[in-house]
């Protein structure tokens, strides 16, 4: 039996590397791990995650078709698990960077029901912010 425990990775195919960079160190708070140049390939610390990141004129990423963008992405959307979720702190600091932020809903997740938001990266993946579970 196959008993998973949390995301391990993910790998986003992208067009500007060099922007995908900012939003997800600056603005997330994620930190280059490593990189693997002969591969075309970054790879991000996300809290126990790793998320990958491949420019489409790399070798892994010219692997993948068309260009990730409006009219077709790679990914619906993947969500990271934030502590502490502090909503109002956390839209403070997108929106100084320019990120529009949705509504903090109530979404069901890996520990159950809690609050998140959405935003989009500047390749329009979208991405959820998600708090603990509430109760």
């Amino acid at each position: 039996m196959v008993r998973i425990r949390d995301i391990d990775h993910l790998v986003l195919r992208v067009v500007d590397l060099d922007r995908m960079l900012r939003f997800y160190c600056d603005v997330l708070g994620c930190t280059i791990e490593r990189r693997q140049e002969d591969l075309g390939l970054i790879q991000l610390r996300a809290g126990r995650s790793l998320l990958d990141l491949v420019p489409i004129d790399g070798p892994l990423g010219s692997a993948g078709g068309a260009a990730p963008g409006k009219e077709g992405r790679n990914l619906d959307h993947f969500c990271f698990r934030v502590e502490p979720f502090d909503a109002q702190d956390l839209r403070r600091h997108l929106e100084a960077f320019g990120v529009e932020v949705g509504p903090v809903l109530q979404r069901y997740g890996a520990e159950g029901e809690g609050p998140s938001i959405y935003v989009t990266d500047p390749e329009h993946n979208i991405v959820e912010l998600k708090g603990p579970a509430s109760g």
